[in-house]
């Protein structure tokens, strides 16, 4: 009789997570759109899930929101021209919102008459 010294102490790994097709088209849309590659920030927003915000090569912005972290690395991870990155420097200096972007973004703030206009409209 053999002793089986050997235990299965491993644990299942966590299935990857599903990628949403959605996600995934807008984002091929996107690098072939601004310049055949992205870099993406990867941010929490909350209850909303978490922001994979992308700068094309040519400075454009765009953004996805997916359920949660895994499945945020696991959509940037997918494809081979999107880079993770973090808003440092080098990635800010190639940032260019279109006109009007900053008005999107900041909602009811944007038609005050009190609040200086953004720097790059006229």
């Amino acid at each position: 009789m053999s002793t089986d010294t050997e235990k299965s102490d491993a644990t299942p790994s966590a299935a990857a997570p599903e990628l949403p097709k959605s996600t995934v088209k807008a984002i091929t849309k996107f690098v072939a759109e601004h310049g055949g590659s992205a870099s993406a920030v990867i941010q929490p927003v909350g209850l909303a899930g978490v922001r994979i915000t992308l700068v094309g090569a040519d400075g454009s912005l765009g953004d996805q929101v997916v359920e949660d972290l895994a499945t945020a690395n696991a959509v940037v991870a997918s494809f081979d021209t999107v880079t993770v990155a973090e808003w440092e420097r080098e990635l800010t200096s190639i940032v260019t919102p279109v006109d009007g972007h900053f008005k999107k973004m900041a909602g009811w703030v944007a038609n005050q008459t009190r609040f200086p206009k953004a720097r790059n409209e006229s």
